[in-house]
């Protein structure tokens, strides 16, 4: 078939996928041929199984195979020409590495049997909001519910309400009309990316940023141009400049405890950055589904803009729980009319079920007290993983002491990708930089979930990278 060189830089995986999909472009392997299995694969070229699983669903996601249930993996048959691997790797705002992004998020949610997950987005089961949700449900279960409808477009109308008067708290004004109810905050991203985005636009995004929301933009075909995030925010020269040379029509942007960094923007970044959308018309999609992680009151840009040019979106997958899929976003209300009508082509409704149990876990009674020991457990966990991280040699990119993140490289780790796929068949889920990366370059940086770092393993994990760097 073809020989693997374990001591290429080029990473194992790679030279599988480069390998296969080189021979099926010259026609050494047909259309409808059947490879090795994974086992086979693996003991004749001697490595190991989860590399191959990689390699082959690479393979899948690209085109090049298709996966049948208790078969195994045939050559795809391609219609018309098959564009070469390197033209499309050159081709990041159209696609580029953008199979990477789509084979990440498939493997974070195929591999949760891993042990040790510090790569996740998610919070482990104990420190959901399990008791709300029990309690939530059997109170449901003694309803009389309509089964028959599909629910208010908008969404369930009581949360809708609520989620106006917890906005009023933090000084955003809305009517529950403004308030559009979402299967988590994904949805939300994308309803207003498709509202706001056409083929061929130049999208201004935080760089590094939220990996699924980059993969949604790319496949939407939008030009990605990355505002490099600060510890403190943005590098508000160069958002000027990229506005300036771009023309951007949109920015989404992730101002508070934003994944990957952590990072927090100051009071003053913030202005500037509403300052630079007046004067050059632009929209702003923030995304502040961790607000209720922060223990700090503090504005934001819809507070400050009171809905003008933002869109605010929000979630209860971290804090409730992820299953539960209720997330929502809040516009000017012609905006939220746009989108609504999105959300109906797309889905009709979301549902209205899943929204009738977050409202009863959130007005139980017992849902400050959780937010609370939640925020107080992460702010301990954040010391905790910083100081096992500093005490390696990691660079910390901030120390938020809340949320969920902590971004960090080590100098000795050139490339987190080569990690992570070691760290895979350690039984462990690590999220290598570039993957959040605007244009899908090698990085040293690696995302740290503060809540899945209390295993030893990770630690003895990475000082073995280091020794070994």
């Amino acid at each position: 078939m073809f020989t693997l060189q374990p001591q290429s830089p080029v990473p194992l995986v790679s030279q599988i996928v480069d390998g296969v999909s080189r021979m099926i472009d010259d026609g050494s392997l047909r259309a409808g041929t059947k490879l090795p299995s994974i086992r086979q694969f693996a003991q004749t070229h001697g490595v190991s199984v989860f590399t191959v699983v990689e390699a082959y669903d690479r393979l899948v996601a690209q085109g090049w195979l298709q996966s049948r249930p208790n078969s195994g993996f045939f050559v795809r048959r391609r219609t018309g020409r098959t564009v070469p691997l390197a033209a499309v790797a050159a081709n990041s705002a159209t696609g580029g590495n953008a199979f990477d992004a789509m084979w990440y998020l498939r493997k974070i949610f195929e591999n949760r049997h891993l042990t040790m997950k510090p790569g996740c987005g998610w919070f482990p089961r104990d420190w959901l909001f399990e008791e709300g949700l029990k309690r939530s449900l059997r109170n449901l279960a003694g309803e009389d519910l309509d089964l028959a409808g599909y629910g208010d477009p908008k969404g369930y109308l009581p949360l809708r309400q609520l989620i106006r008067d917890t906005l009023a708290e933090h000084e955003i004004a809305v009517t529950p009309d403004q308030v559009l109810l979402t299967q988590g905050s994904s949805q939300a991203l994308d309803l207003a990316a498709r509202r706001l985005v056409r083929p061929g636009d130049a999208v201004l995004v935080d760089d590094p940023g939220y990996a699924n929301l980059l993969f949604g933009l790319r496949f939407l075909g939008a030009t990605l141009i990355g505002v490099p995030r600060k510890p403190e925010g943005y590098d508000l020269a160069a958002l000027e400049r990229a506005i300036e040379m771009n023309r951007p029509r949109v920015f989404f942007t992730h101002p508070r405890l934003q994944s990957p960094t952590g990072s927090v923007a100051q009071l003053s970044h913030l202005h500037r950055v509403l300052q630079l959308a007046e004067k050059h018309d632009l929209l702003i999609v923030e995304n502040d589904l961790y607000a209720d992680l922060d223990p700090d009151p503090r504005p934001s840009l819809a507070s400050l803009d009171q809905l003008n040019r933002v869109v605010q979106v929000g979630s209860y997958s971290k804090t409730v729980s992820p299953n539960i899929r209720v997330g929502h976003l809040v516009a000017h209300p012609d905006l939220v009319e746009d989108l609504a009508q999105l959300k109906m082509i797309a889905g009709l409704t979301s549902s209205e079920f899943g929204e009738r149990l977050a409202y009863g876990a959130l007005t139980e009674g017992r849902w400050r007290k959780h937010l609370k020991a939640l925020r107080e457990r992460l702010g301990g966990a954040h010391e905790r993983v910083a100081r096992r991280l500093d005490g390696l040699g990691f660079e910390l990119f901030a120390e938020p002491k809340a949320g969920m993140f902590l971004w960090a490289k080590h100098p000795a780790i050139a490339d987190a990708a080569l990690a992570s796929n070691q760290a895979a068949e350690a039984d462990i889920l690590l999220g290598p930089g570039h993957l959040f990366s605007a244009d899908m370059r090698p990085s040293p940086w690696m995302r740290f979930n503060v809540a899945y770092c209390g295993d030893e393993r990770v630690f003895e994990f990475l000082d073995h990278q280091r020794s070994a760097g």
